[in-house]
């Protein structure tokens, strides 16, 4: 009988962390490319998102990482390497000043800031992860469009 328990207990416990981890040991390299920057100066910020509901996310304390890319003719790119296959936003800002954050006129960005999936934004077009959102299942190269407002 203590035989056959320690089986179940073995055998609920695979099954629930089966079902909190859907990674399967494949990674992946997301290359993202920004262009059309209005200059050279600073960095420019790509902020990688994993969970719903994490955007939009304006002191990025929600992102799964942040990498800083080298702006080179009004054009960026970094690369997430390693990263399991799954599900992700991508967040961009045009850190003009390299402060790590977004700095506003009034209620408005100053700095350009792009997400994945979006041409536009404003109030009735408020970033969203499920819009945002890229499914990575091999290395995957995406351009995002930089918004000045």
């Amino acid at each position: 009988m203590k035989r056959i328990l320690e089986i179940v207990l073995v055998v609920f416990t695979m099954i629930l962390f089966s079902s909190f981890n859907n990674y399967n040991g494949e990674t992946c390299s997301l290359t993202i490319e920004v262009n059309e920057l209005r200059n050279s100066k600073g960095v420019v910020q790509f902020a990688l998102y994993n969970k719903d509901g994490s955007l939009p996310d304006e002191n990025y304390v929600r992102c799964y990482k942040i990498l800083k890319g080298e702006i080179i003719n009004n054009s960026s790119v970094a690369t997430f390497e390693n990263i399991p296959a799954g599900i992700y936003a991508v967040n961009i800002l045009h850190d003009e000043n390299t402060n790590g954050k977004i700095d506003r006129t009034l209620i408005l960005p100053k700095e350009g800031i792009g997400f994945s999936n979006y041409e536009s934004i404003g109030l009735s077009n408020i970033p969203k992860f499920a819009k945002a959102s890229i499914n990575l299942k091999d290395d995957l190269k995406i351009k995002v469009k930089i918004i000045y407002m």
